[in-house]
């Protein structure tokens, strides 16, 4: 009994959100690979991208709830994504144009792209202070639990609960939808596969036929989604405030680059990988090993490895040692 206490224990607290947590960094590890793989750069205003988008999604969902309107036991955002998702693919459009396209003609080096994004991102980050405010801004609504901790107890008669939050569930689901669709069209539509062509050899595809702005703008507009979607889950998973997407900019680049930048499957798995990595690590574990040891063992600190104060600091470890030793990731991407 005691065995599946500790095993309740760490599923809420370590599995259950560190599942939530991968698959929001993998979507947004998906978006950085897209561009990295397609583009050539690392875009490193994929964070505030994310902000952006995501506070397209919650000031609709504020119109959307002001008007009576809402998405019942599920959250109002959900409803509010397409006007999120087509706000975001407008401005990264708009700053491809202004931006990224002077550099694309005169065929400017990776590096030059990489600062350009470093200037794009402090704009954006600005943009959604300036529109939003730079507070914590809580927009969930619907039920909160698909189970509770109570109710867990009650079906099991075990002393520990496990609890679901409907973010999370909505956030896997949502994210396997998205990874099906993503490979679908890159596998099997005829956009998809140009942009895959135009991937792998730029000179060849030109000679082909296919139209390199084209390929760029759906790029962009899957970029935009991508950024949008994954933003939005992590948001209703925890709350909005747009420097934490400055933040997460540093796990979902390591998710990218553990993976394999440049392979979406790399990213999937990477984001994932560190998802697991920061929350076991920054867990505590007193109470797992209080059901597991005897009660002479029993630890009186909290068991944990590192403070939660330092999260991110797990990610850059992980990163630096990828780089180190394995540079293309485990998926063998492009060599960064």
């Amino acid at each position: 009994m005691d065995i599946l206490n500790a095993l309740v224990a760490l599923a809420n607290f370590v599995i259950v959100p560190a599942t939530a947590y991968g698959a929001q960094l993998a979507l947004g590890a998906l978006g950085v690979t897209l561009i990295y793989g397609i583009l050539r750069f690392s875009n490193f205003a994929h964070g505030d991208t994310m902000a952006f988008g995501t506070m397209a999604v919650v000031l609709t969902t504020w119109g959307l709830q002001a008007a009576g309107i809402t998405g019942g036991p599920l959250p109002t955002a959900l409803l509010a994504l397409p006007v999120g998702i087509a706000a975001t693919a407008l401005l990264l459009l708009g700053t491809d144009r202004a931006v990224y396209r002077f550099y694309r003609v005169k065929k400017a080096v990776p590096v030059t792209f990489v600062i350009a994004s470093l200037g794009v991102m402090f704009v954006m980050n600005g943009l959604v202070r300036f529109i939003i405010g730079p507070d914590d801004q809580r927009f969930a609504d619907g039920e909160r639990f698909l189970i509770t901790a109570r109710d867990f107890k009650e079906m099991t008669g075990l002393a520990e609960g496990l609890a679901l939050k409907t973010t999370q569930v909505i956030t896997v689901v949502v994210a396997v939808i998205v990874v099906a669709v993503l490979f679908w069209f890159l596998n099997k539509t005829r956009t998809g596969k140009s942009m895959r062509a135009y991937s792998d050899n730029e000179d060849l595809a030109l000679l082909s036929g296919i139209n390199p702005e084209r390929v760029v703008m759906y790029t962009w507009l899957m970029v935009a989604a991508l950024a949008t979607i994954a933003g939005t889950l992590y948001g209703l998973d925890k709350s909005f405030k747009p420097f934490t997407y400055f933040q997460l900019l540093l796990p979902i680049f390591a998710a990218a680059i553990v993976g394999g930048l440049g392979s979406p499957l790399g990213a999937i798995a990477g984001g994932f990988v560190i998802a697991f990595a920061e929350v076991t690590i920054t867990y505590p574990l007193k109470k797992v090993l209080g059901y597991l040891l005897p009660e002479s063992l029993e630890p009186d600190g909290l068991v944990q490895l590192l403070s939660t104060d330092y999260k991110f600091a797990v990610s850059f470890v992980i990163l630096i040692i990828v780089l180190l030793f394995r540079p293309t990731g485990l998926f063998k991407g492009k060599a960064v």
